[in-house]
């Protein structure tokens, strides 16, 4: 069986060729920009920035492929994963540059999903999708966005964000729960 182009390329990249590793570059940014924008909260600048690390760790990571997936896949998994680093570090970085407040270690985002809607917010038919989801907890617009929107699996999702398969269940009802509460 002869390998396709987008194969030639990634055996090639794999080798040191730039070249070749631009043309996949060029065949999928637009499908990792995409990832990075949906998982930032609509955030382009940050996405942007972030489809760029992935790149870059894509690169470093390339000779490591094995071939037991599609490229796309790999690079999709790995974008990802360089969106879930960035999201964790930044919240370390919040964390320590911020006094704690102990009522918000008590509550954490459960406090978010409670608080009523304000009189703006209830006219919930001017506001579109993206800006509901950007709206999301962190942690229920991560499974809201590798569920329903890049389609993995609850044990897949569980294993990417470090959680049990039930909490990605639970983030994921309560993300549809406040979607359907800010669009209703």
């Amino acid at each position: 069986m002869t390998p396709t182009a987008a194969e030639e390329d990634v055996a090639l990249a794999a080798g040191g060729d730039r070249r070749a590793f631009e043309r996949l570059y060029r065949a999928n940014v637009g499908r990792v920009l995409a990832i990075c924008v949906r998982m930032c909260s609509g955030d382009r600048g940050r996405a942007e920035e972030l489809v760029q690390d992935a790149f870059v760790r894509a690169w470093e990571r390339l000779p490591q492929f094995r071939g037991e997936s599609a490229f796309s896949t790999w690079l999709h998994r790995l974008t990802v994963n360089v969106v879930l680093e960035a999201q964790r570090s930044e919240r370390r970085e919040r964390a320590r540059l911020e006094p704690a407040d102990p009522l918000d270690d008590a509550l954490g985002d459960a406090r978010e999903s409670t608080l009523p809607l304000a009189p703006r917010e209830r006219h919930a038919d001017r506001m579109d999708l993206a800006a509901a989801i950007a709206a999301l907890p962190p942690g229920a617009r991560a499974v809201f966005a590798l569920h329903d929107v890049e389609g993995y699996k609850h044990e897949e999702i569980a294993a990417m964000l470090d959680i049990t398969s039930g909490g990605s269940k639970a983030q994921l009802h309560r993300a549809r729960r406040l979607l359907r509460e800010a669009l209703a």
